[in-house]
């Protein structure tokens, strides 16, 4: 079972932000937006890995980081499933 994390709010954006990112990139075609959705990446992973969290849960952070990215996928799924439902 994996142990609670409490993140916070200011890292689950920047989660959310890159998978938004991400997901953006792999649709565009215009390589002038393609550099800046990359750069855009860069940042947020740098802007996550350094986040003073990781700090905070010494010997716990690779299982922190794999709940974090899990946690904000199922939150990125969530308006999809809504719109689906009648």
């Amino acid at each position: 079972m994996t142990p609670p994390y409490v993140f916070p709010e200011d890292l689950v954006q920047a989660q959310r932000a890159w998978y938004l990112a991400y997901r953006e990139l792999s649709h565009e075609e215009n390589p002038s937006q393609t550099t800046v959705l990359r750069r855009r990446l860069q940042q947020l992973s740098v802007r996550i890995a350094t986040h003073p969290y990781w700090a905070s849960i010494p010997g716990r952070a690779p299982a922190a980081r794999m709940a974090l990215k899990q946690q904000t996928w199922e939150l990125e799924l969530e308006p999809e499933a809504e719109e689906v439902r009648p």
